[in-house]
Order: C-alpha cells, then structure tokens, then sequence
C-alpha cells in the first residue's frame, strides 16, 4: 500500500504538523533530518550560496508557513517559509524528511 504522503498533496495543517513533528518534537526523527540534509548535494550547495546552517533550515521548518504542495519528480514537495528564508522539502516517510534546496528571500 502506497503511503499517503505520497499518494496526493497533504492538508497545510498535517504538512505543518508532520514537518514540526520531525524537526521539533521528535528527537530520533529530528537527526534522521540532519542525515538525511547532509547528503542531499544540492540543498547544502545551495545553502552554501545564501550562508545558510542545517540550524537554519530546521528554525524554518518549525516555525515557518507552509505553501501548498506541488508534485514535481515523482513526490509532492512543499515551501515552508520565513520572512528571510524559504525551504523546499519532501517527505521520505512520515517520521523523514528531506530538504530539497533552501535560499534566502530578498538577496
């Protein structure tokens, strides 16, 4: 059975609830998203780019506005942003995931 993350765009309110479940209340989740930030080339590239730290990106995750998903390559990925910063992320699981890229709004 597929799982639902990947099946359809989640609700704003479970994107939210999920992502700051991971990036907060979770602490066992919370450094499978370190992981899994490290090895993702492109988001560090990136990060890299606008000065941003994986501290950075998790601030945003926990308490940044969701956007609506948008299906792109196979997964629904989801805006979360700041006033200065806007983080790009999908779900691998739902106690995973993984930031796609990241950058600093208005530079």
């Amino acid at each position: 059975m597929a799982s639902r993350l990947a099946v359809a765009p989640l609700a704003l309110r479970d994107t939210l609830a999920i992502a700051r479940y991971i990036a907060r209340d979770n602490p066992d989740a919370a450094v499978s998203f370190i992981t899994a930030l490290e090895t993702t080339g492109h988001a560090l590239a990136e990060m890299r780019k606008d000065k941003l730290s994986t501290v950075d990106c998790t601030s945003v995750l926990r308490g940044g506005v969701v956007e609506p998903g948008e299906l792109e390559r196979g997964s629904w990925r989801y805006r979360v942003k700041t006033n200065t910063i806007c983080v790009v992320m999908a779900f691998r699981s739902e106690t995973e995931l993984v930031v796609v890229t990241a950058w600093r709004i208005g530079r």
